[in-house]
Order: structure tokens, then C-alpha cells, then sequence
């Protein structure tokens, strides 16, 4: 055992052959934001180095990413305007509408679209569903959430990703997916995602931070394990296709479980806080931003992940292809 050691850190490519974790640019998303208007390319400070498209513009943004490797695209709209019942979410012409629309037109299959659905980036107090008596009207936003993933497949959307947390979501999607002629589509649920502080730079990209209050009541207690265990169950009987657990590097205990008690496939989502994070620490000259960013995704793998939806995406896919990772 001491001799195979040895020789696997002395020699480079025995240590990339023995490696118990690998992936490759096709298990990573690449989270995008779409704003409203016409032109825009715009650099967001709250996440250095990723950019603010307008639909015309988006185009520009995916081709980059397909000539590094990847494929996959998870895109967040942020409308003009907003209203008490996020309009804006399930307008046929609406900002990811047109996005997905153009993209598709573009490339067709080469790239495969993935559209986040929820009101929170639509509506004027800023929380993911109706608001009646300063509470959240769970039942009344699933037929919104319905109507807002059926737009998004018809415009051109391979998945949809309900994250509102709203109980009973995934079941109202699938039935209007399937009435709608899309039983095929699969969903990725947000099923296990926890009330956390590491969505503000996230949120101050997308204007989505509630106006009033906060989302605890609806996105989960990060006191608590068992529970997201349930909620995934729950989702999976409802029929999900793929589970997210979110934050990633805060919950790996949460990815390692759900690994352990499904089949389906985990995605795990590196917030905005952690690319936050890192790309601060980075700057002050505390870390290698590489080697963190490195090492951080494989540890999300190693816990069972199968699937990264991360904002250092088209690093990591660059990373890949030079075998330092992979």
C-alpha cells in the first residue's frame, strides 16, 4: 500500500486514473440571468464576473459557454415592471419567454434550456407566491406556477425547475404539463431548500429580495435534516425527475443523505453566496480562487451530487479540459 501511494503522487497520470470522483462539462448548469429590454450586457457587482443579458443579447452569453464545453443553461428572468401577482412570470411574451425563444432559435439542441419557475422576481412584494392577509396563499399560486412552467415549455424549454417551495407544486406542474401535450418534460424540483443567508447576492441581481418579512415560511429550517428527506419523497411521489438541494457546501450532509435514499438524480446549486465568497476572499488575496473553486466542486460530487448548477460553471468547464479536475 505504501509503494502504490508512492508512485500515484509521483506520477501525474496513474493519479488521474485512480481518481474515485470525476465529471465532465456536461453534469454542469450554468445559472443565467435575462433582464428585460433590448442591448444589455451588464456586468453584476454582487457576482463578479457574471453578466446581465436582455433576450437579443443572451444569445451572445450561450454561445460563449457552448464553445467551452457546456450545454446546459438554468435561466432567471427579471421583468420591466412587476405587479402583486407576478404577471410578468406567465405573459406569453415574457422576458424568459422571449429568451428561450431566441436561444432555441439559435442553436436548437445544442443547448439544453432549463427555466426557473416562480413569481418571486415578478411580483412587487418580492415573495414566490400570492400574498392574502401578509401570508402566502400556497394554493392559489399553483395554478400561476402551472401556467408559468406551460409557457415556458411552449416558448422552448427542455426542463422546468419549480423553486418556490410552494407545497403541492410539482404535482400542479406535471398535471399541466401532461394536459398541455408535454408529458415528456421532465422537472427538476428545488426539493430540499433552506431558508438561507446565502441567496443575497442572488437576490440583489435578480431585484427579488421580499419587500416585507422573510421566506421561512416556506423555504425550510436549516436546523433540520429529516425534513428534506420528507420533502424530497413528497416531491418524488408528485413526480419529480431530478432533486436540487440548496445551498450546496453548507447541506453536503443533506446531498449525502439524499444520495443514499433515491435513485434519481441529485443536482446540487452553489449559490450565489458561495461564488460570492469566494470570489471576495479570492480578491484580498486570502485564497486561490482556482484551486478553491476546484476543490469545492469536487467535494459537492463526492457527497453524492451527480449534477452542479454553479456560476463558476465556465471556469470548471475550462478546469475540466485541462485534467485538473475531472
Amino acid at each position: 500500500m505504501e509503494i502504490r501511494t508512492r508512485r500515484q503522487r509521483n506520477n501525474e497520470t496513474l493519479r488521474r486514473m485512480t481518481r474515485e470522483t470525476r465529471i465532465s462539462s456536461d453534469s454542469l448548469i450554468y445559472p443565467m440571468f435575462v433582464r428585460e429590454g433590448k442591448g444589455i450586457v451588464e456586468e453584476l457587482a454582487s457576482l463578479p464576473g457574471q453578466i446581465r443579458y436582455s433576450p437579443d443579447t443572451l444569445v451572445e452569453g450561450v454561445d460563449k459557454a457552448l464553445r467551452l464545453g457546456l450545454r446546459s443553461f438554468l435561466f432567471f428572468g427579471i421583468p420591466e415592471s412587476k405587479d402583486e401577482i407576478g404577471c410578468g412570470a406567465y405573459e406569453e411574451n415574457g422576458v424568459v419567454q422571449q429568451a428561450l425563444k431566441n436561444i432555441k432559435k439559435e442553436f436548437g439542441n445544442d443547448a439544453y434550456l432549463i427555466s426557473d419557475v416562480c413569481l418571486c422576481e415578478y411580483t412587487s412584494h418580492g415573495h414566490c407566491g400570492l400574498i392574502e392577509n401578509e401570508k402566502i396563499d400556497n394554493d392559489s399560486t399553483l395554478p400561476l406556477l402551472a401556467k408559468t412552467a406551460l409557457s415556458h415549455v411552449q416558448a422552448g424549454s427542455d426542463m422546468v425547475a419549480p423553486s418556490g417551495m410552494m407545497d403541492g407544486a410539482v404535482a400542479a406542474l406535471r398535471s399541466a404539463l401532461d394536459d398541455g401535450g408535454f408529458s415528456d418534460t421532465p422537472i427538476m424540483s428545488y426539493a430540499a431548500k433552506y431558508a438561507s443567508a446565502f441567496y443575497g447576492p442572488f437576490r440583489e441581481a435578480a431585484g427579488s429580495a421580499p419587500q416585507f418579512g422573510d421566506r421561512k415560511s416556506y423555504q425550510m429550517d436549516y436546523h433540520n435534516g429529516r425534513e428534506a428527506l420528507k420533502r424530497i419523497q413528497i416531491d418524488i411521489d408528485e413526480g419529480a425527475d431530478l432533486i436540487i438541494v440548496k445551498p450546496a457546501l453548507s447541506y453536503l450532509d443533506i446531498i449525502s443523505q439524499t444520495r443514499k435514499l433515491i435513485r434519481l438524480p441529485i443536482a446540487a446549486y452553489s449559490v450565489s453566496g458561495e461564488y460570492a465568497m469566494i470570489k471576495a476572499a479570492a480578491a484580498s488575496g486570502l485564497i486561490n480562487e482556482y484551486n478553491v473553486m476546484c476543490e469545492s466542486a469536487i467535494s459537492i460530487f463526492r457527497s453524492g451530487a451527480d449534477i452542479l448548477i454553479t456560476y463558476f460553471a465556465l471556469e470548471l468547464s475550462g478546469a475540466i479540459k485541462k485534467g485538473d479536475i475531472g
